[in-house]
């Protein structure tokens, strides 16, 4: 039978210019979209070599819909610039591989692809719709199917009915009754997918819903009603137009032969690299694409010719793949487990890969009924414990300090832990996608990997991996190392082609990631009779604001409700509406608050409590229940591959936020203690990015202040305000504090007036002074915003680099935005950068010591160590000494040192 493609150009442009990041080719035009789509069209062509195929795209110009209904699309923003010169250069490849375009005036391409496909279905075709627009679905019937070429999601009538709760006959039901937000379609208020397909499998069709919509109870029963005089509006408008009169049929969209020499020309114009060399050509020197981002995910590697995934459960074969890792140089490891906290997940089965394709997974701890035999845990353990403690073979992984802190726990000190494909993608660009396997997969391999919701379930019918059958997990797990290997050999050759960036993985990233796992097994000793003391302090003190805020508002309501908060602020006591949600609600947020607050008692009481309930929600009451039982400890997980800066964060919990401007905050730290005989020593870098930025700006004012050991502060109040620093009061000195470290944010002369609570003149006033005293800092803030532009990055003193994808926009929010990220990213990445390097020297130092001194948590600029007493003198000079020596600058890196009995004490 033959097959007829329909492919939904117009949904793939905008689906790919919103994933990818805005490329450019070496002329300076945009291309993210461009390769995004163009890919998606020789992955079809490409896997299922189809003989007839269609390319429908929007045409410009009213549709009947427009008639039916003037404000269709009316909240649709304008297409960007940089997409709309992405058209005609697709439109032009397209035409050259040979695929047939169609675009049709006054009708959607949604109305062309349905009418094509009916008259394919009717000719005997079979026709696949390729879209990511679920208002497709209801074309799907016996014949016709749905499929997201970028998810890999297939669909017949039993996908979308599992999918949607509804059959294809009823998707243009369910629409008109949900609405669509993109075209302006208003449905029933407050009702989704669930509630439409529950009321469709009561009452079948729309028509049965407007008839019994008196039946329907609550507030959700009054949108309905309300909704009715345009329920059958929306479903004319929802509805795919399947009777369109068009130039072609379905026959005469057979593909015709490529025309090599115009697509040669095209892809080397616009940087296909992989598409171009396929055709047997190579991009000259004045055509090779240039970066705004690093070289794009759309010239994917090929995939292996075949996949062989082994189920290993006899002896012998694990002998074999024993004997194969031993002759490899490197190899990719991975193991299965019950649990994502290392420190208490039980290993279930470990999986190899050696060449791409090719892995093995064997399970050793799987325990549902029936299970089939099993190699035994220790024996496996015991058989591959020498290649996995060898630091002279290479270990590849997908975040490898998971698998670290799980084998440690069983015995084995893994080394050789070379290369982390989560770090690889991290170094090589941190703002092009999530760093997990899947996310990677996808962006630089084009694989849609099995999730791990797909052999264990989802929600409360999630099962242990334990639970998982052997068949089902093999295909999972080997998969798992059979991709980290394929990432590893795209992405590592990127990184040796930056030697800055290769340095950063080989020298901070891949060292630091043992330096956290011993962290995290080490964790932190906490007081859990104090947090519960200061649990029932913040409940008590929660209540008493409570009382005050229904006392003011005259009557009680939810504090925690937004709508209830809503009513009491804007209507009831009239206050000004300063920002909204994306809904056009009110909004109550905190930024909101803020600025009520200055007019309002209720607002500040307001914030005091949703202060407290954080505390006491995310801390007094949660760390007891974190206390792992084994250890008697607090065991956060550090994460390198998140904040696109490169500083740390953490979670379970985390410990980057606990509040220390408040006494509420500063308790919290008292309740991290150190054990008997023992005690807390805190190392904080002083001032770090203040001083990053003196070294990256060269100016000779502030350089001379921090050569001298002066009160930075101080010293720019004194030379802002023009008097000498002995002189300067408390408020000047705040006022240039707020401006110092207001420039490393962006923070706008509005913004400094708000924090000073001085007019935006003055605030102004303050800034103009600061530049012409420290000229040098403008100058840096003027050169790095050129740079960000011409780059489409910045970069740390070391050479890490942070790819700003808004630095050109058009909007003039997201490119200040950008502007203000390029200035201050420097500056912090540098920190987190200085501090990493610090932790490894430290743990060089001190890990064989930990009977003495244990390096425990990284905050910000600070480290936290458990000191025994008798050692204090020894170490505590050693740690200072260190940490400044982690970088050289052109001032000093100055570190404070604290000891007390708790956190709080030694900070």
């Amino acid at each position: 039978m033959t097959t007829l493609y329909l492919i939904d150009g117009s949904s793939f442009l905008y689906r790919a210019f919103h994933a990818l990041p805005p490329l450019i080719n070496a002329a300076g035009e945009p291309t993210g979209a461009l390769f995004g789509v163009v890919n998606m069209l020789r992955k079809v062509m490409a896997e299922h070599k189809p003989e007839h195929l269609a390319f429908v795209f929007d045409a410009s110009g009213p549709t009947f819909r427009d008639a039916l209904f003037a404000d269709y699309k009316a909240n649709r923003p304008p297409m960007p610039e940089d997409l709309r010169m992405q058209i005609e250069p697709l439109l032009r490849i397209v035409e050259a591989i040979g695929v047939p375009i169609l675009r049709e005036r006054g009708v959607e391409a949604d109305d062309v692809i349905g009418t094509l496909a009916r008259q394919g279905r009717a000719a005997g075709m079979n026709v696949i719709i390729s879209t990511s627009d679920k208002d497709l679905t209801q074309l799907v019937e016996p014949g016709i199917s749905w499929l997201n070429t970028m998810s890999g999601e297939h669909l017949d009538r039993a996908g979308v009915i599992n999918k949607f709760g509804v059959p294809p006959e009823r998707i243009i039901d369910l629409l008109a009754l949900m609405g669509d937000a993109v075209d302006n379609v208003p449905g029933v208020d407050k009702c989704g997918p669930k509630t439409a397909a529950k009321w469709l499998a009561q009452y079948d069709t729309l028509e049965n819903v407007m008839a019994h919509a008196a039946d329907i109870g609550g507030k959700i029963g009054e949108n309905l009603r309300a909704a009715l005089p345009r329920l059958p509006l929306n479903r004319e408008l929802v509805t795919v137009k399947t009777d369109c009169v068009l130039p072609v049929g379905p026959a005469d969209l057979a593909l015709t032969a490529p025309d090599v020499d115009a697509l040669r020309e095209l892809y080397a114009r616009y940087g296909f690299k992989q598409a171009l060399a396929e055709l047997g050509g190579a991009p000259s020197a004045d055509t090779a694409p240039v970066a705004a981002t690093p070289a794009p995910a759309a010239d994917l590697p090929a995939a292996p010719s075949e996949r062989r995934y082994e189920l290993i459960t006899d002896w012998a074969d694990y002998q074999r793949w024993i004997d194969a890792l031993s002759q490899a140089a490197a190899f990719a490891f991975d193991t299965e487990t019950t649990s994502v906290d290392p420190q208490r997940a039980q290993l279930v089965g470990l999986s190899f890969a050696l060449e791409p394709g090719h892995a093995a997974y064997v399970p050793v701890g799987h325990d549902y009924p029936g299970t089939p035999p099993q190699l035994p845990l220790e024996q496996v353990l015991a058989a591959i414990r020498p290649l996995l403690e060898d630091p002279a073979r290479a270990k590849i992984a997908q975040h490898g300090k998971y698998d670290l802190n799980v084998l440690t726990r069983y015995g084995i000190q893994m080394a050789g832990l070379r290369y982390d494909t989560m770090l690889e993608s991290y170094v090589y660009n941190s703002t092009a996608t999530q760093h997990n396997m899947d996310a990677l997969a996808k962006k630089y391999l084009g694989v849609d990997t099995i999730h791990y919701e797909d052999v264990a379930g989802k929600g409360a019918k999630q099962i242990s991996f334990s639970q998982v059958g052997l068949n089902e997990a093999c295909a999972y797990a080997a998969e798992d190392a059979d991709i980290t290997l394929r990432l590893h050999h795209t992405l590592w050759p990127r990184l040796q082609a930056e030697p800055g960036l290769a340095r950063i993985f080989e020298d901070i990233e891949m060292p630091l990631a043992p330096v956290l796992a011993r962290m995290e097994r080490t964790g932190v000793l906490v007081d859990a009779g104090l947090l519960r003391t200061q649990s029932s302090e913040l409940g008590h003190a929660m209540l008493r604001l409570q009382a005050e805020v229904h006392a003011l508002a005259g009557h009680p309501f939810n504090l925690d409700s937004p709508k209830q908060l809503a009513q009491v602020l804007f209507e009831s006591r009239g206050l000004p509406i300063k920002h909204r949600t994306p809904s056009g609600q009110p909004s109550t947020n905190e930024e909101a608050l803020e600025e009520l607050a200055d007019v309002d008692e209720l607002p500040r009481k307001i914030l005091d409590y949703r202060s407290l309930a954080k505390l006491k929600g995310t801390y007094t009451d949660k760390l007891p229940e974190l206390i792992n039982p084994a250890t008697g400890r607090v065991h956060t997980s550090f994460h390198q591959a998140v904040a696109a800066t490169g500083r740390l964060s953490s979670s379970d919990p985390n410990l980057q936020n606990i509040p220390i401007r408040t006494p509420e905050g500063r308790r919290i730290r008292q309740a991290f203690i150190a054990p008997k005989g023992w005690l807390v020593l805190a190392a904080d870098y002083s001032q770090i990015e203040l001083r990053i930025m003196a070294h990256l700006s060269g100016d000779p004012g502030l350089l001379r202040a921090f050569q001298a050991g002066q009160d930075v502060h101080r010293a720019t109040a004194a030379e802002v305000f023009g008097k000498p620093p002995d002189e300067i009061t408390t408020n000047e000195r705040r006022a240039a504090k707020a401006i110092n470290f207001g420039l490393i944010y962006g923070m706008s002369a509005f913004g400094l007036g708000r924090q000073l609570g001085i007019g935006r003149g003055q605030a102004q006033d303050y800034v103009d002074l600061y530049f012409s005293r420290y000229p040098g800092v403008r100058e840096y803030m003027e050169a790095t915003r050129r740079k960000a532009r011409d780059d489409g990055y910045v970069e740390t003193v070391f050479g890490r680099r942070l790819y700003l994808p808004d630095i050109r926009a058009k909007s003039y929010g997201l490119r200040q935005g950008a502007e203000r990220a390029a200035i201050n990213a420097p500056m912090q990445g540098t920190a987190a950068d200085i501090i990493k390097r610090a932790m490894i020297e430290l743990d060089r130092w001190l890990a064989p010591q930990s009977e003495q001194i244990r390096m425990l948590l990284q905050v910000h600029d600070e480290l936290v160590f458990e000191i025994r007493e008798d050692c204090l003198t020894h170490y505590r000079d050693g740690i200072s000494e260190r940490m400044s020596a982690a970088a050289e600058l052109a001032v000093p890196l100055v570190v404070d040192v604290g000891i007390g009995a708790n956190w709080d004490e030694a900070h």
